[in-house]
């Protein structure tokens, strides 16, 4: 039984919890925005915009970094000529989160955001102030955005057009349009009216994070259960509880508020976590420098206990002072004697739940809380479940030196976690100094020793003599032997799906494509076939990719294949997240090297086009001026849709040969629809 523990919980270790749930395509519309005008002085104002985002939405601040989403935008035209900025636009309060995706700070806005711009006249007969807004709105799927602001000063008006036109007439055109009057025409309504529908798929992204970490606190507390400051205490306590008082019955009831006042005691442990730092405060700390690297040492020094270089105790005095309340007797007694099992035990049990709170803490809200009910029931549970059922306590194993084995096992874990945090401060440091080789190599060595360990090559201080291992100790060895293995062709540019969320991004890398590769100008790599198309470039996984519509087609239509066509964008989390754990399957990556052509296009590409290629949509009205905008309004155009990712199977006569497919994480309904596309090409 501890040796299947011991894989249930390697296993919960090693694996990332990103749970996705659903899909839907809707006309939506997250953000809606309002406009005022304050009069500061004699010539200065200050303009504002609000927006009322909804729930589950978020929008990205103008201060989130490079690298990472799009970031909100603004643009004042002609400023400097009959006005002035006085100082930068000013935001309100944001949110923080490390993005493992992107490697970077998301900054962002939900359920409302404020934005206030001073300005001072320099010519009195001013009267409108114009601006370009733009912005993402996300929830894991991520529409773009464009808004033509107008603010009129005489009017005290404030004006949220999407229509290029009417923005630049506005002045001489009185048939402008109010956010006040609710009259503007969305990008929704204004690709209905041109015949087609606007579909948004979006991830219904429901958040399993304390799920998980209620799951994995419950099997740390199994796991405490067998290290030797509680393992002993079992048999010790139920009989206690069943000799010491003079019914069955009343033996059973003791045992059983014995195990409830054990969760009791670590609930108000995780309560007061929350308490201390506040539940939206602790999942900044998941972002936060100087917290991670303290989170760091926390574990070193955890497992460097666990390790047997010393033992964590609280004083001795807490102990015997709980102790002499606990012969009180009564309920009072009883909650005396858990708070002693977890004073006494705390130099095992201490780092386990000190990790745990530290996990938790990183995830925000009332994860600590959740935390600690899972682990405290795993410890409660077995009292409850021996007092009523004594004779199971012939069926333990005896205590003895893997008491012991159990500890160094869990001191193991909490070292190669430990860099996980390190590795956190690093990459929102951009540091690179601890980089994905780097990691991958340091869990090589942990868990390589770990192996070594467990076949009874390395002794520690605490261990007991050991003649022979047994067959679960052989057993588990063998495993992380295996992971071992597994993790070292990282180091040359696997992906490693086991411990994604873990290692730092590919991105994060000496070598980003792989040991060997060096980009080419094309954004292609050395030592790529001399056939290679011209005007193609290697996308994720080295497929051959085209982002220029055109340019895919003809080479579709000159190898005879049907067409992959791509709607994506760089800033897309969802986009990233097919690529990296979709794509690079075998059974998908075979068809889109060898079955398809494969266009991407990028909706938020931001080169611009020559001025001679610039133009207002006839189906949203706003003004084209990047390759993004000219891949958004094709989007929008000819397929109904704006949001990414969005996949459609063409022919060589643009049409669809399936129904088009927004983020589809399971790889066998992905993989279902590529092959019904292809096998519709062929007939």
């Amino acid at each position: 039984m501890r040796n299947s523990l011991l894989f249930i919980f390697l296993a919960l270790f090693i694996s990332s919890a990103n749970a996705q749930f659903g899909d839907s395509s809707k006309v939506i519309e997250p953000v809606e925005w309002s406009g005022s005008i304050e009069k500061i002085a004699d010539h200065s104002y200050q303009l504002i915009l609000e927006s009322e985002i909804e729930e589950e939405w978020h929008i990205y601040s103008q201060k989130t970094p490079e690298g990472g989403p799009l970031p909100l935008w603004f643009n004042y035209l002609d400023a400097g000529n009959g006005y002035e900025l006085v100082g930068e636009t000013q935001e309100s309060e944001t949110k923080k989160q490390f993005s493992e995706i992107f490697g970077v700070d998301e900054i962002y806005f939900e359920e409302e955001a404020r934005f206030t711009q001073d300005i001072k006249l320099t010519d009195d007969k001013l009267s409108v102030i114009k601006m370009e807004l733009k912005y993402q709105v996300c929830k894991e799927s991520c529409i773009s955005e464009e808004y033509y602001v107008v603010f009129d000063l005489k009017k005290d008006d404030v004006k949220l057009l999407q229509n290029y036109d009417e923005f630049q007439a506005y002045g001489t055109n009185p048939k402008t349009t109010s956010t006040d009057n609710k009259e503007e025409v969305s990008e929704a309504s204004q690709v209905k009216q041109s015949g087609k529908e606007v579909k948004t798929n979006f991830d219904e992204d429901e958040d399993k994070s304390t799920l998980t970490i209620f799951f994995l606190a419950f099997f740390s507390g199994f796991l405490a259960l067998l290290t030797p400051c509680v393992f002993p205490m079992i048999p010790m306590t139920v009989g206690f509880f069943t000799k010491q008082s003079k019914t069955r019955s009343k033996g059973i009831r003791n045992a059983l508020l014995y195990g409830f006042f054990i969760v009791v005691i670590y609930v108000l442990l995780g309560t007061l976590v929350v308490g201390i730092f506040g539940a939206d405060a602790l999942n900044a700390l998941s972002t936060n420098v100087t917290f991670n690297i303290i989170f760091f040492i926390l574990l070193i020094i955890f497992a460097a206990s666990f390790l047997g270089a010393f033992e964590i105790m609280l004083p001795n005095s807490w102990a015997n002072k709980v102790a002499r309340q606990a012969d009180r007797g009564g309920i009072v007694g009883i909650f005396f004697m858990a708070l002693a099992l977890a004073i006494v035990s705390f130099s095992c049990t201490g780092p386990i739940v000190g990790t745990l709170l530290v996990q938790a803490a990183s995830k925000g809200g009332i994860a600590p809380i959740i935390g600690m009910l899972g682990f405290s029931l795993a410890i409660a549970i077995p009292f409850g479940l021996f007092a009523l059922f004594p004779a199971w306590m012939n069926t333990l194993p005896r205590s003895g030196g893997w008491l012991n084995t159990v500890k160094v096992f869990l001191g193991f874990l909490e070292l190669a976690l430990a860099f996980k945090f390190l590795s956190n401060a690093d990459l929102v440091l951009q540091a690179h100094f601890l980089e994905r080789e780097i990691f991958l190599a340091i869990w090589i060595a942990i868990f390589g020793t770990l192996a070594f360990y467990l076949f009874g090559k390395i002794k520690l201080p605490h261990d007991s003599e050991l003649p022979h291992i047994s067959v679960g100790r052989l057993s588990l060895g063998l495993i992380i032997l295996v992971f071992t293995i597994y993790l070292i062709p990282g180091l040359w540019g696997a992906p490693l799906k086991m411990i994604s969320g873990f290692a730092p991004p590919m991105n994060y890398s000496e070598a980003p494509y792989g040991v060997g590769y060096t980009k080419l100008g094309g954004g292609g790599m050395a030592g790529t076939s001399e056939d290679f198309p011209e005007k193609a470039k290697l996308g994720p996984h080295d497929i051959i990719t085209f982002e220029d519509y055109e340019e895919g087609m003809a080479y579709a239509k000159e190898q005879n294949l049907p067409v992959l066509l791509d709607f994506t964008g760089y800033a897309c989390i969802n986009c990233r997240k097919m690529e990296e754990r979709v794509w690079s399957e075998p059974q998908v990556l075979s068809k889109l090297k060898n079955d398809v052509v494969l266009i991407s296009l990028y909706v938020d590409a931001k080169e611009s086009l020559p001025e001679n290629e610039q133009y207002t949509s006839e189906t949203t009205g706003k003004r084209i001026r990047t390759i993004g905008n000219k891949w958004s309004d094709f989007q929008i155009r000819e397929y109904g849709a704006n949001a990414q990712p969005y996949y459609i199977i063409l022919n060589h006569e643009e049409q669809p040969l399936n129904e088009p497919v927004g983020y589809t994480p399971d790889v066998e309904e992905y993989t279902a629809w590529l092959d019904k596309g292809i096998e519709n090409f062929k007939k």
